[in-house]
């Protein structure tokens, strides 16, 4: 190889050979893209709660949010190789996260168990609005192993919204 053709190569912008056309790898690595920011933004909120979780049900809830931690998580790899996969390129820094994510932070130094659950049921249903969102933009251009992908998350988040919700209700 020469190295006019290495610097070439080098200075190539990343394509990923895909079937998918221009505007499809576009929009589909936006909406995955924006939904990895928010599971980043949700993943260390879970684990600030979890870390600060005080109280008689501090076990319970610091392993819940443990729990539920890994699992977010876990989404973090698949979202951002599926991004590359269809041809786009997704997040680069903690600042290109702050800039995409629509979940608030909470730097508050105490928050009550119960408002932390609260909180965290809220922002996994509307973590649930944003996969179906991006699900809509995959579906739009036919790319069926992220709105397979997209539907497993979409569980996931309804079932730690459901698990938070009923971890705060009061007993009768």
């Amino acid at each position: 190889m020469t190295d006019a053709t290495l610097s070439t190569r080098q200075k190539a912008p990343l394509r990923t050979p895909t079937d998918l056309g221009e505007n499809a790898t576009k929009d589909i690595a936006a909406a995955l893209t924006g939904v990895l920011a928010d599971m980043f933004a949700l993943y260390l909120k879970t684990k600030n709660f979890h870390w600060h979780m005080s109280g008689p049900h501090f076990r319970d809830y610091h392993l819940m949010l443990d729990e539920q931690g890994d699992q977010i998580f876990a989404t973090t790899d698949a979202l951002a190789e599926r991004a590359r996969k269809v041809g786009g390129t997704t997040l680069r820094s903690i600042g290109h996260i702050a800039r995409l994510q629509r979940l608030a932070d909470n730097d508050a130094d105490y928050v009550t168990p119960e408002d932390m659950l609260a909180e965290l049921a809220e922002d996994n249903r509307r973590m649930v609005g944003f996969l179906r969102a991006a699900h809509a933009v995959c579906e739009t251009h036919n790319d069926s192993a992220s709105t397979s992908a997209i539907e497993v998350w979409i569980d996931e988040a309804e079932r730690r919204a459901w698990f938070l919700f009923e971890s705060t209700r009061a007993p009768r």
